[in-house]
């Protein structure tokens, strides 16, 4: 049998990571999926919308996805070595270099290939695309001229 682990936010879900997620799954016969903590979210990126309880339920929800686990603070590597996957999956935007990855994996003393997955092309393929989309509407909607 073959774990594929993937790893993100999943602030607000969206069709880039049901892609993410499918994809991912083709890779092997199980995939478990980290869903970073709200305090790694906020460490690396922005103030989560939605919180780590909700995204978590969320993700496992989908079909694509075996099992979610929430992601530990601390060294990331932990819970790959909890998980004990044969891949891991990368989004196209993520910010792992997938030797650098490798490397640090092998030093620890774990073989685990990873694999880059390609871009989902779709206009709302990103949790900030959807928020500048929805801004948009209310200034044009609400506070322009669809306003009355």
């Amino acid at each position: 049998m073959t774990r594929v682990m993937a790893s993100g936010v999943f602030d607000i879900l969206h069709t880039g990571h049901v892609h993410y997620l499918t994809e991912a799954r083709k890779l092997g016969d199980e995939l478990v999926v980290v869903v970073a903590t709200d305090n790694t979210v906020r460490r690396t990126k922005h103030e989560p919308i939605t919180p780590e309880k909700m995204r978590l339920e969320l993700v496992q929800s989908l079909k694509p996805v075996d099992r979610a686990i929430l992601g530990r603070e601390g060294d990331m590597f932990s819970v790959v070595a909890e998980i004990k996957p044969d891949i891991i999956a990368l989004g196209y935007d993520q910010t792992f270099e997938e030797k650098v990855l490798e490397d640090e994996l092998a030093r620890r003393g774990l073989n685990i290939r990873v694999v880059r997955l390609g871009h989902y092309a779709d206009d709302l393929n990103g949790t900030r695309k959807i928020i500048r989309r929805i801004i948009e509407w209310h200034t044009e909607t609400i506070c322009g001229e669809g306003k009355r």
